[in-house]
């Protein structure tokens, strides 16, 4: 009979037995633990992970040379009772207005603008509608290329109803890049994307997801 040293007392047992007869222990191997500590670093690995999933806003400085940059005052020129000053905006916005910039998974996002168009001689819109080109500028800060498709990248609503990218807008672009191809790592890329909208829309919902390998979106919200 084939046998082996029981791992607690050391006593000859028989090699398939599962317990010893002797100290009445188990005969488990290290399967089980090498098992566990698999799971356990994947655990680890996906808690440490998961904090970049939800895009965030970026605070751009405000050039001097701005018209509308205001000096900060001192705190001895500044009435510590004055309470009329606008809030600071939150890092965990859901959405985001023209001029901010968003990251989300080291990829920063800005809507430049948007621009109305009446068409050209040979390109118009319907009657009552109106070209709207959506400005952006896109910075690939991650480690990996990233792809922007002007169809695939970009969901857009106007007025809470769903609208396509419009090919007839975008040849109204004139010297303007078009947002599709990637962008390599530490680049970007401005160009933008076109929407025909009725004249009297007030507000465009631009989501615009950075890359296929991610399901959350950047919101930017446009407005009249």
């Amino acid at each position: 009979m084939s046998t082996k040293k029981c791992k607690h007392c050391q006593s000859d047992i028989d090699k398939k037995a599962k317990v010893c007869p002797v100290c009445k222990k188990k005969q488990t191997g290290m399967l089980k633990f090498i098992i566990i500590g698999i799971i356990a670093l994947l655990v680890v690995g996906a808690l440490l992970s998961g904090g970049d999933d939800e895009p965030k806003l970026i605070d751009t400085p405000k050039d001097k040379n701005d018209e509308q940059y205001e000096e900060t005052p001192n705190e001895e020129d500044t009435d510590s009772t004055d309470n009329t000053s606008e809030p600071t905006a939150s890092p965990d916005k859901n959405s985001f207005s023209t001029g901010e910039t968003a990251e989300l998974k080291d990829v920063r996002v800005t809507l430049l603008g948007v621009a109305e168009s009446e068409g050209s001689d040979y390109n118009k819109p319907a009657d009552g509608n109106v070209f709207a080109l959506a400005e952006f500028e896109i910075e690939n800060n991650s480690d990996k290329d990233i792809t922007v498709s002007s169809i695939m990248s970009f969901e857009a609503y106007s007025d809470g109803y769903s609208t396509s990218t419009s090919i007839a807008a975008l040849l109204e672009k004139g010297d303007k890049g078009q947002l599709d191809g990637n962008i390599a790592p530490g680049n970007k890329m401005k160009g933008v994307i076109g929407y025909e909208l009725s004249k009297d829309w007030s507000e465009l919902e631009i989501h615009f997801t950075p890359n296929f390998w991610t399901d959350k979106a950047i919101v930017f919200i446009a407005t009249k």
